[in-house]
């Protein structure tokens, strides 16, 4: 017929609404939930490290200044030192965490890891 709702003055149709069939946010499943508490790291391996001590970027007292000049991480990041790769040279590095055997690495070659 031509009479009816959608012939109506003021008569829109919702944007999401996809006639008869069922609507895409019914049809897709939810998941998890966000952790407010989360803590995103910015991870730096000792390999990582090793390679800008070599390359003449780093010195061996690391703050977290110059992990940002040498470009390792970003002002707002919180950093985590893991233990992938070696390091043979007597370090001292600032970082927010550290694995323990990142931290065992950096010790027996004579150097330190502070937490700040």
């Amino acid at each position: 017929g031509h009479n009816g709702q959608k012939s109506r003055s003021g008569f829109k149709e919702r944007a999401w609404f996809e006639g008869g069939q069922m609507p895409l946010q019914r049809r897709l499943p939810k998941f998890g939930f966000t952790n407010i508490n989360r803590k995103e790291y910015r991870v730096i391996n000792l390999h990582t490290i090793s390679e800008f001590i070599e390359a003449g970027k780093l010195d061996k007292t690391i703050t977290l200044d110059t992990l940002i000049k040498a470009g390792l991480a970003k002002s707002d990041d919180k950093v985590k030192l893991l233990a992938r790769g070696d390091v043979e040279a007597k370090i001292e590095i600032e970082v927010h965490a550290a694995s323990k055997s990142a931290t065992e690495k950096v010790e027996s070659a004579g150097g330190s890891v502070s937490l700040v």
